[in-house]
């Protein structure tokens, strides 16, 4: 497996092989050990999977809390997302600041965002599904989110015409600058 760090480097892009033939394609699409062996060793405890039915559905920006923190490794397997993870460690140099990476079941790629990510994608094609694997269960005092489309942020996201689908959380989510501080400084 190829390990890319991405411009924030604790975000990375993850790419397993895939081995082809007429029947079709195998995939280790994630091994402990072959991860541990690059530096990325996590212990997974929760597999998560959606399904978005219509083209500009848009999930996020969450997060949980520290203590309850999550990473979350990402991958598609039926459609094409935008995935974003956003920066929201206090004292971070790059606090505030966000990665954006196009992942599809074409392209077979992972992203990992760690614990104090704020993390969110888009669906580009109807009927896409998101797997992602998260090292902390779902805790629902710890649950936060931020406004998909706060400027402070910055991100661009790839709009239907008629404006993102979104859950009522999401559409009234507060800004990033109205948040009292998520990942206090060594919190994550």
């Amino acid at each position: 497996m190829l390990i890319t760090p991405q411009a924030i480097p604790e975000v990375l892009l993850i790419e397993p092989k895939r081995f082809g033939d007429d029947r079709g394609f195998f995939s280790e699409v994630w091994k402990r050990s072959a991860l541990a062996a690059q530096g990325f060793d996590v212990a997974f405890v929760q597999d998560n999977h959606s399904l978005s039915r219509e083209v500009g559905v848009l999930r996020g920006l969450h997060f949980q809390r520290a203590p309850h923190a999550q990473g979350k490794l990402v991958r598609v397997v039926r459609g094409r997302i935008l995935d974003v993870a956003v920066d929201i460690r206090e004292g971070s140099p790059t606090y505030g600041r966000h990665v954006a990476q196009e992942l599809s079941a074409e392209n077979w790629q992972q992203l990992w965002v760690p614990r104090g990510f704020a993390h969110g994608f888009i669906t580009l094609e109807p009927d896409t599904e998101v797997l992602y694997k998260v090292d902390a269960e779902y805790n629902r005092e710890a649950d936060g989110g931020i406004l998909w489309n706060d400027p402070a942020l910055g991100i661009d996201w790839p709009l239907p015409p008629g404006g993102p689908v979104l859950s009522d959380k999401d559409r009234v989510a507060p800004k990033l600058a109205d948040l009292a501080p998520v990942f206090p400084e060594g919190s994550v």
